[in-house]
């Protein structure tokens, strides 16, 4: 399955059973999490050792409600601790990784 073009999209494909396996290992990340499976989700994350991967960390963390660590990863992504819902989040990481592949 190609990368969606937009959220969307995304969002459509969440009816399928497992993640695209061609889709880029952030999206993958973001997709699990988007179906429920935090654990999945962040096993995937762990081992992405970029800027992306810790963005991705950093909003699992916040999600999971461990604002300490959540900060940890934003800093270390260089992005600020988020003041928007965990839901736009979300939609503007997806959308982040679907046009910068």
């Amino acid at each position: 399955m190609k990368i969606p073009r937009d959220y969307n999209e995304f969002e459509n494909s969440l009816s399928n059973q497992e993640a695209p396996g061609d889709w880029p290992e952030s999206l993958r990340a973001l997709w699990y999490d988007a179906k429920g499976d935090w654990g999945a989700s962040h096993d995937i994350a762990q081992e992405m050792h970029t800027d992306m991967g810790s963005w991705i960390h950093g909003y699992l963390h916040r999600k999971e409600g461990d604002e300490w660590n959540a900060g940890y990863w934003y800093r270390r992504a260089g992005k600020p601790f988020p003041k928007v819902s965990l839901e736009e989040e979300l939609k503007g990481i997806v959308e982040f990784v679907i046009q910068n592949p």
